[in-house]
């Protein structure tokens, strides 16, 4: 079998390169060495700079609602529905969760007796507040008007102990519905949050991405809207039975909808197997223009692990209140 060096920089804290998915992928057709020092094709994704440091092919996986900048990757993986020649891939995050996809899957499969068995009314687990106009805040307030919202996240906390639970899965499932709501409201940008629900066999309330019902079948689960609307589906299923286990019966995905793992797998092949001429496309590897582009990107990201720079910018939160949003 053929050696394949390559390696993963800028990933989420707690990343294991041995157990991603494309490892896993890549291991079933080549040797694969992680190699720090030399790799043949390196994985990025958005919590750094460290991918400036090499110029073997790029490859970007994004995790959040971020666009691909393709004068800096040679390739991507990401949430936005666009299409780039054979240099981009949607391929939504929530894919990896195999676990919990599996779940999420299988849920409309449960018992009559398994839907309708006792629970509370709705949870909902977040690390911060935020969205457009602080919309976490305004729709976890409107719907603790008619029944109570178990809070078991950072945010709003309600919970006898006031600490975020453990077992996000363990916790949800005691409930009716989830309240699924992402940090943006951006086309293509769907996270875990409407899986989780799902996996946990509770109804997601989602708010977000304003395509959701191109990627996932609408009778699944309730849109928060603009208007009233959400609202009054809510109270109209949680006081039916019948429909409450109409609507946990119907399968997360219409046909045509699901997203097969082999279409990531070719999309990484087709790259791999690639004359090593025609890996690289970036921009700038491409043009004087491209170039420059890339040093001042440089001279940025240097900039950006300045720690007098990073100790104004924690200060310049602090005093004006500005927040994260997860």
């Amino acid at each position: 079998m053929k050696e394949l060096r390559i390696f993963y920089v800028d990933f989420w804290k707690g990343f294991s390169m041995e157990d991603f998915l494309f490892t896993e992928i890549l291991k079933k057709h080549y040797q694969v060495v992680l190699d720090d020092k030399n790799p043949e094709i390196i994985f990025c994704s958005t919590f750094g700079n460290q991918y400036l440091n090499y110029q073997c092919p790029r490859i970007l996986f994004v995790g959040e609602p971020y666009t691909p900048d393709f004068n800096l990757y040679d390739y991507a993986i990401g949430f936005d529905h666009i299409r780039f020649m054979d240099r981009y891939l949607r391929y939504p995050l929530y894919l990896l969760e195999k676990e919990k996809m599996n779940k999420a899957l299988h849920k409309h499969e449960c018992t009559k007796d398994q839907i309708l068995r006792e629970k509370k009314f709705c949870n909902f687990v977040v690390s911060a507040g935020g969205g457009k106009e602080d919309i976490r805040t305004k729709i976890f307030e409107k719907l603790s008007q008619y029944k109570r919202v178990d809070s078991g996240g950072k945010y709003k906390n309600n919970l006898p102990d006031h600490q975020p639970v453990p077992d996000k899965y363990e916790f949800q499932k005691n409930y009716k519905f989830s309240l699924a709501m992402e940090n943006s409201k951006i086309s293509g940008y769907t996270t875990e949050k409407i899986i989780d629900a799902w996996a946990a066999g509770t109804i997601p309330i989602y708010w977000g991405n304003p395509d959701i019902v191109k990627e996932f079948n609408p009778a699944s689960f309730i849109i928060i809207s603009d208007d009233e609307e959400w609202f009054d589906k809510v109270i109209e299923i949680d006081q039916s039975d019948d429909l409450y286990e109409k609507m946990c019966k119907e399968p997360i995905y219409l046909p045509g909808q699901e997203i097969d793992i082999e279409v990531l797998e070719k999309f990484l092949l087709n790259i791999i197997n690639k004359d090593s001429g025609d890996q690289i496309v970036r921009g700038s590897a491409k043009s004087l223009w491209g170039k420059m582009y890339e040093y001042r990107m440089q001279q940025l990201a240097r900039l950006n692990e300045n720690r007098l720079v990073n100790f104004l910018r924690k200060y310049k939160r602090r005093m004006f209140g500005l927040k994260k949003f997860e």
